[in-house]
């Protein structure tokens, strides 16, 4: 599992991105532990649940997910490691689901 978390020189040039955390409550997990769980999800499309627990808590990733996701930390992150992590931008989903509706969900009617 070694091959798909961050090495050395890849945390290097990332970590000066990732904003510091709030002091007061509990003390915060080491970042470079919650990106390799988020590149862990992204590149295995798992869901959030089966996030393995050496990445920490699955609730505490998603939240900073979540976060750096809509502040943008998490395409500055991509866009400084572009080409050295192994998942495509274009195809990730996050517990995407496929869910079959009857034909009469569409709004089409049934057949009489």
């Amino acid at each position: 599992m070694s091959r798909l978390l961050l090495n050395d020189q890849q945390w290097e040039k990332v970590s000066r991105l990732i904003p510091e955390s709030k002091s007061g409550g509990r003390p915060p997990l080491p970042r470079r532990k919650i990106l390799n769980g988020i590149f862990w999800i992204l590149r295995t499309g798992a869901p959030w649940r089966d996030l393995p627990g050496k990445f920490g808590a699955w609730q505490t990733v998603w939240r900073l997910f979540d976060k750096w996701n809509s502040d943008g930390t998490l395409d500055n992150i991509l866009g400084t490691l572009q080409g050295e992590v192994g998942f495509n931008q274009e195809l990730w989903c996050i517990d995407g689901t496929v869910i079959r509706a009857a034909r009469c969900a569409s709004g089409g009617g049934k057949k009489r």
